[in-house]
């Protein structure tokens, strides 16, 4: 097989995994319906957080293998990667947390520094991710590489498969139609920005009866959240939502009382039972591999995703 690959997608997956196969020696193009500041990436509050997603060995393997690589990007000043340490908190008894050991030094926090209402929370430091930065940086760092970006409409990947032996798959939501997955379901969200003040530390409560709630301080600016309406394709901004964000919000950071809202966007997280990632023989010759399903965790399996990939890419060149 020839090292020419077609990446289709180009949000934070497909890139990911254009860049890792560029950087190992294929020659890449990247073909995307719309740019990835308009995708769902670029929506995303983006803190590293397994959310909406299956929790078993090889989506932690690739947790963790994502985990790594952010750190090392938080050395990069361009690259819009922050370490933050911020809090989890529970108000009922709190779920399995595999992947906490991960994360260094831990703290559980004691009963005088919950807030009210909660009854157990830790303390410990993720990645954030600040998309509007982070999105630009893996471009220019993969057509810095080599690689290209197209603009095509496809109905199917019957295009891209006649042009390149190698096509990875990173659809998102697109799948329903290029491949006729109807197991994708819509999760749409709904977030805030509002000026940072002086916050410098996240604050999440994933199981909040009105919606997963989370203050997410970037460079400039936190972002609020959130919803997780399944099922919900409307691109609709909805204005009670938006409130109860910000009422949650300011209840678990109360210093953003009062903070001007500077943005608000709604994407479409692509819900799926389980991730697929699994490389496909096409009857003609070539290969598919794909990449989609990630929920509300595209950011936090990016990498690990995207190595993943690169290993059945090589496989089905050795075969």
């Amino acid at each position: 097989m020839k090292r020419d690959a077609i990446v289709v997608g180009s949000g934070v997956s497909g890139l990911s995994c254009a860049l890792a196969l560029q950087e190992a020696g294929y020659r890449v193009q990247v073909w995307f319906e719309q740019s990835a500041e308009q995708s769902t990436s670029a929506v995303a509050a983006a803190i590293w957080y397994p959310y909406k997603v299956e929790q078993d060995e090889r989506v932690m393997r690739w947790a963790f293998d994502s985990l790594q690589v952010f750190r090392g990007l938080s050395d990069e000043p361009k690259s819009g990667v922050l370490l933050r340490r911020g809090l989890e908190l529970f108000a009922a008894p709190e779920p399995s947390t595999p992947w906490r050991r991960w994360l260094g030094r831990v703290r559980e926090l004691p009963a005088g520094e919950l807030p009210s209402g909660y009854t157990s929370g830790w303390e410990f430091e993720l990645p954030v991710i600040e998309m509007p930065v982070y999105l630009p940086y893996l471009r220019r760092r993969f057509e810095g590489a080599g690689g290209v970006l197209v603009q095509k409409n496809l109905t199917d990947l019957g295009p891209a498969c006649a042009q390149a032996p190698l096509v990875v798959h990173c659809s998102g939501l697109g799948a329903r139609d290029l491949v006729g997955d109807r197991s994708m379901v819509p999760i749409r969200g709904q977030v805030l920005w509002v000026e940072r003040r002086q916050v410098e530390r996240f604050v999440l409560d994933d199981f909040n009866p009105s919606g997963p709630t989370y203050v997410v301080p970037r460079g400039n600016d936190c972002v609020l959240g959130g919803t997780a309406d399944e099922g919900a394709s409307e691109m609709i901004y909805d204005s009670a939502a938006a409130q109860s964000i910000l009422e949650r919000c300011v209840r678990l950071s109360p210093g953003l009382a009062g903070a001007r809202i500077t943005g608000q966007r709604v994407g479409l997280r692509p819900g799926r039972s389980s991730v697929r990632l699994e490389r496909e023989d096409r009857p003609g010759g070539g290969t598919v591999i794909h990449n989609y399903g990630h929920g509300g965790a595209g950011v936090t399996l990016s990498w690990g995703c995207a190595g993943e990939v690169l290993r059945l890419a090589r496989a089905a060149l050795a075969s």
